[in-house]
């Protein structure tokens, strides 16, 4: 299966497909305008899908703040989960985010979504707040979680 994989920016003509995998994934999801409005912030906002034989089955996507990566949504097609795929995905979003030269990335999780707790757990990334009433459908808690990509520099004090 990893061998059919193709991760890439995504593109315009993905709209259709991110944003039904985002309807199957999540209780509010993304309209197919908020991801056309998203692909055109350049510099700022990075979008990026796997496809599996051709056929876009997951996507992820942040946005560049500073030094900073804040991941904004993620989501496998639940066909393809359990298969590694979405670590594959993650792990590649990672790097991008370490090519840019990106000091640390964040993200929300909805407190009952134990499931992307554990995924994010494993690779580093640690709850540091609770949002209180974050996901306005639900009313429902966010947990915040931070990962360091780069330890942060040592200044040495300059001298008078």
């Amino acid at each position: 299966m990893q061998e059919d994989i193709k991760i890439r920016r995504m593109r315009k003509e993905d709209i259709p497909e991110a944003s039904r995998i985002e309807r199957l994934s999540f209780p509010n999801p993304w309209s197919s305008n908020i991801f056309a409005i998203e692909l055109e912030k350049e510099n700022f906002a990075f979008y990026y899908v796997m496809e599996y034989r051709s056929r876009l089955v997951a996507y992820g996507g942040y946005w560049k703040i500073k030094n900073e990566a804040h991941l904004v949504t993620f989501a496998v097609h639940p066909a393809f989960r359990r298969k590694g795929l979405g670590s594959r995905l993650l792990g590649y979003l990672l790097e991008e985010t370490k090519n840019q030269n990106l000091d640390r990335i964040t993200l929300e999780v909805r407190y009952s979504n134990f499931a992307a707790q554990k995924f994010y757990q494993k690779f580093g990334f640690k709850k540091i707040a609770i949002r209180p009433h974050y996901y306005v459908d639900t009313n429902e808690d966010a947990i915040v979680y931070w990962k360091i990509l780069r330890p942060p520099l040592h200044y040495k004090p300059v001298s008078e």
